[in-house]
């Protein structure tokens, strides 16, 4: 019997002026584990002109989590933090109250051609800890745990599993782990999962039951702890998930919160633009209009 409760396909979205591959949040399925939005952001192959630029914008209550396959993103917010990401390294920005940033193409990449392909992705934060203060960290990829088992390579990005433990500081017990092979293999991690657990293919296959699964597509196990399938030569796949909130959280725009009024006030504050400030910026994106969802 197949593990697999629900498929999700990647859906194409506009952030400005970059096209991106939207995985969450879907229709039928809002949020897995703390997981409430994840993007996939190319590849894409970028001219002599053309260059990532997305101006200072808000959040709250959440986590962002930014890891790049290739390309380089200068991230700057409000803390004062001014710092480029790379391949391999995790971007992790906690909102808590508010916190604002922009991201853009670095400064001696502008007049060149290059590539950027990547996920970006927010973890809600507990209840508990939506007001808390922001906070920013910056962990290199030689931090990152990596291993290597019966030929298969894994990385675990944020979060503990297989007795290891990411330096990435979540606030919620979670997992986001990547699994490569360059031979087809059976995987079984079940045991070492917990709570709710999806899978992305980035490259390649996976078998689970009688069923192929290609890229760009979300699998959402029934069960986490009997998650089991074969991944084909030369694939990569996700898997991230964790314990879910025991309340319901919303999505406005870059809010998260359990609490639609913190919702409302972000949105009033930024109207009013009573965010902090990114120093040295002066763009910002304006508050659309869609409603709460």
């Amino acid at each position: 019997m197949s593990n697999i409760s629900l498929i999700i396909e990647e859906r194409a979205a506009n952030i400005g002026n970059f096209m991106v591959g939207r995985l969450l949040p879907f229709r039928e399925k809002r949020a897995v584990g703390p997981f409430v939005f994840i993007d996939h952001m190319g590849p894409a192959h970028l001219s002599d002109h053309e260059n990532m630029d997305v101006p200072p914008h808000p959040h709250i209550g959440l986590s962002t989590l930014t890891f790049l396959f290739e390309g380089s993103i200068m991230h700057r917010d409000s803390l004062g933090t001014e710092l480029e990401i790379k391949p391999g390294a995790v971007n992790w920005m906690t909102a808590g109250k508010g916190i604002v940033h922009s991201e853009r193409t670095p400064e001696y990449l502008r007049h060149s051609e290059k590539m950027m392909h990547g996920l970006q992705i927010w973890v809600a934060l507990p209840k508990e800890l939506e007001q808390m203060d922001p906070n920013f960290t910056h962990v290199e990829a030689q931090d990152i745990p990596a291993w290597e088992e019966n030929g298969v390579s894994y990385k675990l990005i944020a979060g503990e599993a297989f007795g290891k433990k990411s330096p990435v500081p979540v606030y919620s017990p979670l997992y986001f782990i990547e699994i490569k092979s360059e031979t087809t293999q059976k995987i079984n991690i079940g045991k070492d999962l917990f709570g709710e657990s999806g899978l992305y293919i980035l490259e390649g296959s996976i078998k689970s039951g009688e069923h192929v699964y290609d890229p760009k597509q979300i699998l959402i196990t029934n069960d986490s702890t009997l998650c089991e399938f074969e991944i084909t030569a030369n694939s990569t796949v996700y898997i991230f998930g964790g314990q879910p909130f025991p309340e319901e959280h919303f999505i406005f725009w870059n809010f998260v919160s359990s609490d639609k009024n913190l919702i409302e006030k972000a949105k009033t504050d930024w109207t009013n633009q009573t965010f902090p400030k990114v120093p040295g910026e002066t763009e910002f994106v304006p508050l659309p209009e869609p409603r709460i969802k």
